[in-house]
């Protein structure tokens, strides 16, 4: 039966080393009935990412309790999450694309929900539920699809006040040092969840790649946000974007060609304070990133709505890689 069931691994994020958390009691609710836990030990990674996997659990997630201590801000916490159920059973039956499709395959989708066995290795199944925890209770929760990243939605937790039992049992098993200890080497006074919430701000926008090079094939979009979700485009997704709610990137990264062994990666490094004032600036409810190369491929501007947007970063490389419509 578990085999029918959505297999995914359970991940502890946070945004930085010093927030990380200390699981005391955890469940995770499916629609199933099946129980579902995290792993061992505490948080780790970076937000939306704890480069960390543990057994796989099964069913379709809903929900969570999940109480845990802060050691930076030497408190216990609360968690009592229900997902949304109708947006969770539909999500859990998709598949993304990681890859081209292969040679007689159907034109490449932005998801399907019947993945055939040859589209195996085109199409990703629901593999990650993700918890990412932030100062002051603050907890947002995705799922992964091996390059695509999507938000549940965020929740609070709940200050535990009467945590005598709970720091107790979480000296005894897991922590080693007095309390007193933990919360002198640890604190961090003015920890504050406000830059992960605002991370979460969105604008209704589409990335736009064009060269002045009459030869311009683009090939492979991957977006990295700073939210923590992440999408993976290719042909014919990056031909024709779409005008959707995102948030704002913090890495645009895109392959291209424009002849026989004219390959080329492209990097855009994004400011979050300075990309979020030109969005409110020039925020029209139909915008547009557009990354412009030049015609010999040695570097590209970046404008949001025409307007010129600073970035942190640009980086163009030679490619290696071979799509199904490279320039033989």
């Amino acid at each position: 039966m578990k085999k029918e069931l959505p297999e995914f691994h359970v991940e502890m994020s946070h945004p930085e080393n010093k927030y990380r958390i200390e699981p005391v009691y955890d469940s995770i609710r499916t629609l199933e009935g099946l129980s579902a836990s995290f792993p061992y030990g505490g948080s780790s990674g970076n937000w939306g990412d704890a480069h960390a996997t543990w057994t796989e659990q099964h069913g379709t997630p809903i929900g969570a309790a999940i109480t845990y201590y802060a050691k930076y801000e030497d408190k216990f916490y609360h968690l009592n999450a229900d997902f949304p159920v109708d947006t969770i059973k539909d999500w859990t039956k998709r598949y993304y694309p990681s890859s081209e499709v292969e040679e007689n395959q159907e034109v490449l989708q932005e998801y399907i929900y019947d993945r055939k066995p040859a589209q195996k290795r085109t199409y990703i199944e629901f593999r990650d539920l993700v918890f990412g925890f932030a100062p002051k209770g603050m907890v947002v929760v995705w799922l992964r699809y091996g390059g695509t990243q999507k938000e549940v939605g965020r929740y609070q937790a709940e200050v535990i006040v009467d945590d005598q039992a709970l720091e107790a049992k979480l000296f005894s098993r897991t922590i080693t040092v007095p309390r007193e200890q933990i919360r002198i080497e640890n604190a961090v006074p003015d920890a504050s969840p406000e830059k992960w919430d605002n991370y979460r701000i969105k604008y209704n926008w589409k990335p736009e790649i064009t060269s002045e090079n009459k030869n311009f094939r683009l090939f492979w979009v991957l977006t990295e946000y700073f939210n923590a979700e992440y999408e993976n485009k290719l042909r014919p997704m990056v031909v024709h974007p779409k005008n959707e709610k995102r948030a704002i990137p913090s890495l645009i990264t895109f392959f291209w060609e424009t002849g026989k062994g004219e390959k080329y990666e492209g990097r855009a490094f994004f400011d979050w304070k300075k990309t979020n004032e030109l969005f409110k600036s020039v925020d029209d409810g139909n915008n547009e990133i557009l990354i412009k190369i030049n015609d010999n491929n040695s570097d590209f501007e970046v404008l949001l709505n025409g307007k010129a947007l600073e970035t942190v970063n640009k980086r163009v490389f030679k490619s290696d890689w071979v799509f199904k419509e490279s320039y033989k």
